[in-house]
This record gives structure tokens, sequence and C-alpha cells, in this order.
């Protein structure tokens, strides 16, 4: 470690992303770095955002591991066999799995109706009404929050268990990770104060405890890095299987491109040796394979957060 260039983006991080957390380093398998900010400590979980897509796409992994996902290529409305489409509806009947993981779908709407989907009782329905369209399948169209539930329903219909319970019995649990229950909001000034928490511990659902897949979890620094250090060890945390090396592969590839932004299966491709999950705020999961590193980062939410990646990239990854 050189514990100049540490004490330069301590400094830098304390001047400029005042919103940081927690920031969690490993190295060779080893946890060698630990630093907290804003009155927090190892103990508090945070609203991690968009990263939560990430967690979903391990627990599709495991599904599919597991058997009761047959392969990424199903027809999406196979996981929903109640569900009415439209006789005029020939887009949603086309989309597969694989589509929505790497956000390649249309949907019937230019900007995502926040407020009549936080206020819905059934988020799996809401978006699947709204899933589809006119437009082709195949461009990219990243969606934050209006959509991914749509993979939570793909879990609990598949697994016939929440999402929650299949992620404790299969990730959770093994990786010594511990969320101690649903979230329910009952006013939209209860979702505010959550974004602003530092010890809420839990998954939010809707009124039918389907737990949201595109944000809505909290995680400590340390567990975001264990589901780091999980993919850069094939898989395996304390020598048990968790997730098959194959679906890494996989889930880490590039399957879609915006611009110069490249997407796997709900990850961030950087390059050939890293990868990222990212969310709202600043929170960050790192995972470079080059060099053995995983750099975790916990943020509270401000609007038009500094870029965490070229943080990591220009300072914190060089000084160890």
């Amino acid at each position: 470690m050189n514990e100049s260039k540490i004490k330069e983006f301590e400094n830098i991080i304390e001047k400029d992303y005042t919103n940081t957390c927690g920031i969690v380093v490993m190295k060779d398998n080893k946890l060698i770095y630990e630093n907290y900010y804003n009155k927090c400590d190892k103990e508090n979980k945070i609203h991690i955002y968009s990263i939560t897509k990430s967690i979903i796409s391990i627990l599709i992994g495991i599904a599919i591991d597991k058997g009761y996902i047959k392969n990424i290529d199903e027809n999406i409305l196979n996981f929903f066999p109640d569900y009415k489409v439209q006789d005029n509806e020939k887009t949603i009947q086309n989309i597969k799995l694989k589509d929505i993981m790497s956000m390649i779908v249309p949907y019937k709407f230019k900007e995502e109706p926040y407020v009549e989907y936080f206020t819905s009782d059934n988020h799996l329905k809401f978006c699947l009404d709204l899933l589809g369209g006119d437009e082709n399948i195949g461009q990219f169209r990243y969606a934050p929050v209006i959509g991914p539930d749509i993979l939570s329903g793909v879990i609990s219909n598949s697994t016939n268990q929440s999402v929650l319970d299949f992620a404790r019995e299969n990730l959770f649990k093994p990786l010594g990770i511990n969320i101690d229950g649903n979230i329910i909001f009952n006013s939209a000034e209860e979702q505010f104060a959550f974004n602003q928490s530092v010890d809420i511990n839990g998954w939010v659902c809707d009124k039918s405890e389907l737990n949201t897949a595109g944000w809505g979890l909290t995680l400590s620094p340390t567990d975001m890095a264990k589901i780091g250090q999980l993919y850069l060890n094939g898989g395996v945390f304390n020598c048990k299987k968790i997730v098959s090396t194959d679906w890494i592969k996989k889930s880490t590839s590039v399957h879609s491109k915006f611009n110069d932004l490249s997407y796997g299966y709900l990850w961030w491709i950087l390059d050939k040796d890293s990868f990222a999950a990212l969310g709202d705020g600043g929170n960050t999961l790192y995972v470079n394979k080059a060099k053995n590193i995983v750099i975790s980062i916990t943020s509270l939410f401000v609007p038009n957060a500094k870029d965490r990646i070229d943080l990591i990239k220009r300072y914190i990854e060089p000084s160890f």
C-alpha cells in the first residue's frame, strides 16, 4: 500500500465526494482497506439503488444453475402464464429473458411514470403493462426503475419463493450477509427518509410482497465487497460454489452497447479486465480481474453525483 496516495484520495473524498458513507478494498482475497464517513461504520447499510440490478442478475444465474429457469433465451411471457396480452401486442410476445437483462427492450412511455409506479400496489403488472410498444427489440434503453421488477417476477414464479427468501438461502446466507426483511412504504415521506437512512436493513417490496429489482436493497460496503469477491473467485466463496463460472462469464460479457458504454446482464462492462455495478449517488461495486481487486463504495443520494469510477481508477486502485 502507498500511504501517501491513500492520504491523497482520502482528502479528495472529504472535499469532493462528501456523500460517501464507506469504502472497502479487497485484494488477493484479503480485506486490505476500509474507511467510513458521515458517521457510518462497517455495520451501516445504505440504499444501493441500481446495484440491486446486479444482485438480481446473480439470482437469475443461480436459478438457471439450479434448473428453475431453463435458459436465458426463454420467452418472458412463459413465466407469466396468467398475464393477458392484447391481440395487437406483438412485440411483447417476442421478448426474451436475456433482452430485458441486457436493456434492449422497448416500453410504452417516453419518460418513466414514477409517481404511478411508486403508488401502484402491484409493480409486476404495472411493468408488464408497459412492456413492448411500437419500437423494435434490440436498441439499448436503460430502464432504471420501471421494467426490472419483471425479473423479480421471473425469480419468484420460477422458484416458488419470494426474491428475498431465495436470495437469503442461495446468496446472502452463504456470503454471511444479513438482510432483516421486507420494507413497505406507506407514504412518499417514508421513501424519501429511506433514501437518506444509514440504519435501515432490508429490501423494498410492493404491497404484494414482490421485491424490487431495479432499486431498493440495502447493503454495507463489506457486503458488496463479498459479492465482488464471489465474482472474482469464479463463483466460489469460502470453498463453496454459489454461482457457476459460466454465468459469471456470460453476465459480465458485452451483450449491448450505448455509445461508448457496454452492458452485460445487469452489469456495466468497463474494459476487458473490469466490470462494475453502479447505483445512484455514487454507489459502486468495482471488480478488476487482472489486478485481483474489488473496491466497493456506499453513498447517500445526491443529484448528479460525481463519477466514482474515475475516482477509483485514478486514485484508489493505484494506491494498492
